[in-house]
């Protein structure tokens, strides 16, 4: 079991309070998969065409991209804990704001949305850096298990609130969600305190991050990760009901593949507690993905268990690189700098992901060409895994 970290008061009281954290996980991921399940019905009530539905899907990642860098100096101002409040705030508004302002506030809510989601990405694997400091992989697992959790609820039960109501209930409930959250959280950002600029002498920062070999190694695990899931969070229906699988049942696998990401996440932290070896858990993470490409595109017969590889390697990636975001940065402000130069080119290359899937698979009249594009970069994944998930670099 988790344990709190040695700072707090301690008791039950402060355990609880230490384990809100993953409550913010919870947050941030619905506000976006909450939205493919009903993107026709948006496209009809709206007027959208397919490459404007496209782009409103990948505009949070590219939210995510260009907020990500700034977020360091924002905790360094006013402290993580005051940012994540804020953030959740922002996250509640812009939720409902983007279904009952008009097309316009469509656009703008759903940009506020990814970059009011981007400082949970980059902050909260900075806490629990903090607060569980001596179980850090094992701690990101529950957290990746919240935020897959979050996402699968939020995908499976949109039709369902659409069809009850509309399409912008849909989506607006999931800033209760975020307001809920924010109210448990205030007690920890009363005592958010601004970070303290880090001691030159103490060797935590040698160097920007933007210029260390391993951060580019860990960006680019992290984005690799990223583009396969972005393309078969957005595509795996489509090409799967291309094969002649029905609509209800591509939705179903969906689902499946997001719960078999939960069952990943929770899983391969005991792969990553070695403190400078994590090849096991890169790998074991990184070749189902692998598997699970080739397989949809050489075997498509046997989806539901590319399906089933494709979800466990995908969240046992995502807690993989999130660990490494954890433990490779030395001290709390080399970490937050990692995670958000990692969140940021990692994310802006997954926003490209489901855009050249969708125009090579049109130029190309199949998706052959797609899956062996994406295969070839589940492969690179393997490789860089291998490389980063040693820390070779002198302390």
């Amino acid at each position: 079991m988790l344990k709190p970290p040695a700072e707090p008061p301690s008791g039950r009281r402060a355990a609880l309070l230490t384990a809100t954290v993953f409550l913010v996980a919870l947050c941030l991921r619905p506000a976006l998969t909450a939205v493919g399940p009903v993107l026709p019905q948006i496209g009809a009530d709206e007027q959208l065409g397919e490459g404007a539905l496209g782009l409103l899907g990948t505009l949070p990642l590219i939210a995510f991209g260009l907020a990500s860098p700034l977020i360091h100096r924002l905790s360094r101002r006013h402290g993580m804990e005051r940012a994540v409040f804020v953030s959740l705030l922002v996250l509640a508004v812009a939720t409902v704001a983007r279904s009952y302002t008009g097309l316009p506030g469509l656009w703008l809510g759903t940009i506020v949305v990814g970059a009011a989601i981007a400082v949970g990405n980059v902050l909260v694997p900075v806490i629990l850096k903090r607060d569980y400091a001596g179980n850090v992989s094992r701690a990101t697992g529950v957290y990746t298990a919240f935020i897959t959790g979050g996402a699968a609820i939020a995908s499976v039960s949109a039709v369902p609130i659409a069809d009850a109501a509309d399409w912008r209930l849909a989506l607006a409930v999931w800033g209760g969600l975020a307001a809920v959250v924010a109210v448990i959280w205030l007690p920890r950002q009363s005592a958010s305190v601004p970070m303290p600029p880090p001691d030159p002498d103490d060797g935590a920062l040698p160097v920007s991050v933007w210029r260390q070999p391993m951060a580019w190694l860990i960006t680019a695990f992290m984005g690799l990760q990223s583009t396969s899931f972005y393309l078969l969070v957005n595509w795996l229906p489509t090409i799967e009901i291309s094969t002649g699988i029905s609509e209800r049942t591509a939705g179903v696998h969906l689902f499946l593949f997001q719960c078999f990401g939960l069952v990943g996440g929770l899983t391969i932290p005991r792969l990553l507690k070695h403190p400078t070896d994590q090849r096991a858990g890169t790998i074991t993470a990184s070749v189902p993905i692998l598997v699970a490409l080739l397989g949809i595109l050489l075997a498509p017969g046997l989806v539901v268990v590319w399906v089933v590889l494709a979800g466990l390697g995908q969240g046992a990636a995502l807690v993989a690189a999130l660990t490494l975001i954890s433990i490779r940065g030395r001290s709390h402000h080399e970490a937050t700098q990692l995670s958000g130069m990692a969140q940021a080119v990692g994310y802006l290359l997954a926003a490209t992901g489901p855009v050249i899937a969708g125009s090579l698979t049109e130029l190309t009249g199949n998706w052959d060409a797609t899956l062996t594009l994406f295969a070839t970069l589940a492969a690179v994944q393997v490789v860089i895994g291998i490389i980063v998930g040693r820390d070779t670099r002198t302390a």
